[in-house]
């Protein structure tokens, strides 16, 4: 039983690297662009958190 889910989860796998394929420059300027968005207002969330608490203590 766990044999055969480890088979099924290596197959998966397996497909799943052959449909991978390598970004193009565009792709990846965007995936770069979004990445550094989402970080950016993960960085300002905390920063407002953190500046309130400084305030409100």
């Amino acid at each position: 039983m766990v044999k055969e889910k480890i088979v099924s989860f290596f197959h998966q796998c397996i497909r799943v690297w052959h449909i991978l394929r390598k970004p193009n420059k565009e792709e990846f300027w965007m995936i770069s662009k979004v990445s550094a968005l989402g970080i950016m207002a993960i960085g300002l969330i905390g920063f407002i958190i953190s500046v309130l608490m400084a305030v409100f203590k």
